[in-house]
């Protein structure tokens, strides 16, 4: 699944927790809820999103998340 994931940039949630319902589907990168992903960002198990690249956009750097993916057991 980590094709899936650019090499740089920011990603959204839907690309980070999937979504089964997009045309086409989109594989999750990490699979857990939208809300067990907000609960871990709450607690800092999962990174901080980037509010700042426009009005009601949140994402999150690529960098954070391979490094997140990386430091998970396989």
């Amino acid at each position: 699944m980590r094709t899936t994931l650019p090499e740089t940039g920011f990603v959204r949630l839907s690309t980070i927790i999937g979504d089964p319902k997009a045309d086409p589907p989109i594989p999750p990168i990490i699979p857990v809820s939208k809300s067990t992903w907000w609960a871990g960002v709450k607690s800092g198990r999962y990174p901080q999103p980037v509010k700042k690249l426009g009005p009601k956009i949140t994402a999150w750097k690529v960098s954070d998340i391979r490094a997140l993916i990386e430091g998970q057991p396989e």
